[in-house]
């Protein structure tokens, strides 16, 4: 049975990149563009793994983070931003990595891989 992936992109066009992608690896993906629809979907719909974007409008990703480590403490987040500045903030250390934005999505799948396989990351890759 194909995991089940959350991406929380408020970029629609970056989104629709991640869907795609990670969809032609075999996962099943789905994509909401906020915080608190994250936090709404993992509540109604636990995924196996849930790909986060931090900096949104309204309420952030490290805000959802803690709202969905409430839920789910074992959930695996991989947090994905721009940012590499925000792997400093002890808020997002409850992610199993950190994988900073490129247009190469290599890096993003392989740690998605691992995880969904419960294999170990090592190194955390920056998380």
């Amino acid at each position: 049975m194909a995991k089940q992936l959350l991406v929380v992109e408020d970029d629609e066009s970056e989104g629709l990149y991640y869907k795609l992608a990670l969809e032609r690896e075999g996962y099943v993906v789905d994509v909401v563009d906020s915080a608190d629809a994250a936090v709404a979907y993992v509540r109604e719909h636990p995924p196996d793994a849930v790909i986060l974007d931090i900096n949104m409008p309204e309420k952030d990703g490290i805000e959802a983070l803690g709202e969905m480590m409430a839920i789910n403490p074992k959930l695996p987040v991989i947090i994905n931003t721009a940012y590499s500045a925000y792997k400093d903030n002890f808020m997002t250390w409850s992610a199993v990595a950190y994988v900073v934005k490129s247009s190469d999505l290599t890096e993003l799948k392989e740690v998605v891989g691992k995880v969904v396989r419960g294999e170990s990351l090592e190194g955390r890759y920056g998380a």
